[in-house]
């Protein structure tokens, strides 16, 4: 009898919580993609050090890696017996949707709901983390946890602005105005890596601009059908290849990486970069040599935004339970207010806590987009291989080897075979 309820009780037990698995483990091997002096990075050295202090008998294998890396090599790795117990994965359903869809990912619904992530999103927070059997998000199983969020946003060099007698745009057409002053003084405005994920967002912005939430609905969450010949993408298109033969944009720019595209605004070479939050906390630790400030993409109700990547758990992983252990001490007051003191955007903060004012005003901006809706996720998200397909897109709008037609044309075919795929 003995022998037949601990066997029924395994069984159960399997078909619930992964709590127990790995609960023995003696190594927790890490993965995420944050530089040491972003936000996140600082955070979540602390919260490895806070769990070195709870699990003194646990080696933590921490492993840097490049966001390029994660994202082209995730599949295969997570397949493998070579997979982290546990990594930052980008959100989606591209990314986190599609390996949820593959059985890669560990359902993660019990622990969010018995150690109270769950109550910490809220539901524009909590769309990213949910996947369907189909890798939609918004609904489904709970397959990743955010504890930041993020959005794209202008930042601006005061000095230069100062320099020209130049004000911060309120409107599209004050912003190409500010534009065309910098250009007038032989000054490309626009500091733009086209070879990652930056440019396909300046397009995702300007294509916002004409949008609302029913469109963001229909083009991230299938609602209905997406004519890509429509008001908002030929806008985004045209007005990009504008830009460029503007001369906004610089045509080099489509070999630029991010992490050059960053470090030249630094550097002063460009007064304007239209990126992500996750830039903020090492700008404000980085630029001493002029004054800086941010402001909304001009006269959008929508930006690029979301939770910020998630923290997932491979299915192979031989430490689940310390896995868990880890997420929740990145949910824990201690790190969620040091990652909002070092310029990150933390969902459970405690907001008298935040005592840097740049950083109040962070997280006050993104704090007022996400509760007005202004979150429409990001460009690359609706399908598998979607990002490649996009950068290589905006990259030949750049160099002008294809027409905004022709490239809208390009961009609508994978994405209406994945609904094909779908059955949608």
């Amino acid at each position: 009898m003995l022998l037949a309820t601990s066997l029924a009780m395994t069984a159960c037990s399997g078909s619930g919580s992964d709590s127990d698995e790995g609960s023995d483990a003696k190594t927790l091997t890490l993965w995420h993609y944050e530089g040491p002096t972003s936000a996140m990075g600082v955070a979540w050295n602390k919260a490895i050090e806070l769990f070195k202090a709870k699990h003194p008998g646990v080696e933590v294998k921490f492993e840097e890696k490049s966001f390029e890396q994660i994202q082209q090599n995730a599949q295969m790795i997570l397949n493998s017996d070579s997979a982290p117990d546990i990594l930052e994965y980008n959100k989606g359903n591209a990314t986190a949707g599609l390996l949820s869809k593959q059985g890669l990912l560990t359902d993660l619904s019990d622990e969010a709901s018995k150690r109270g992530w769950d109550k910490k999103l809220s539901s524009s927070l909590a769309t990213t983390a949910k996947y369907d059997e189909d890798g939609i998000m918004g609904s489904g199983k709970t397959y990743g946890i955010p504890n930041y969020g993020e959005f794209v946003e202008v930042y601006y060099n005061q000095d230069m602005f100062k320099k020209y007698n130049l004000q911060v745009p309120t409107t599209l057409d004050d912003f190409t105005k500010v534009m065309d002053a910098f250009k007038a003084k032989g000054i490309t405005p626009l500091s733009v890596g086209g070879a990652e994920y930056p440019a396909q967002q300046i397009f995702y912005e300007l294509a916002l601009s004409k949008a609302d939430r029913s469109w963001v609905n229909d083009y991230q969450l299938y609602k209905n059908k997406v004519d890509f010949h429509d008001a908002q993408l030929t806008y985004g298109a045209q007005t990009f290849a504008d830009w460029v033969s503007k001369g906004y944009i610089a045509k080099n720019s489509a070999g630029i990486k991010a992490e050059d595209m960053g470090v030249a605004w630094e550097q002063g070479k460009f007064p304007i970069m239209i990126s992500g939050s996750w830039w903020y906390g090492r700008f404000a630790s980085e630029v001493k040599n002029f004054q800086w400030g941010t402001f909304l993409f001009p006269g959008n109700k929508l930006h690029p935004g979301s939770s910020g990547n998630l923290w997932v758990v491979p299915e192979k992983s031989k430490a689940k339970s310390l896995a868990y252990d880890f997420i929740d001490i990145t949910m824990q007051p201690e790190v969620q207010n040091l990652l909002g003191n070092s310029g990150g955007l933390p969902i459970a903060a405690d907001p008298a806590a935040i005592t840097d004012p740049k950083n109040k005003e962070l997280i006050e901006t993104f704090n007022k987009v996400s509760s007005e809706d202004g979150l429409a996720f990001y460009p690359d998200w609706p399908a598998p291989g979607y990002y490649d397909v996009m950068v290589g897109g905006v990259q030949s709008l750049i160099n002008g080897s294809k027409t905004p037609a022709a490239f809208l044309d390009e961009v609508a075919k994978p994405y209406n075979e994945n609904l094909a795929d779908l059955g949608k």
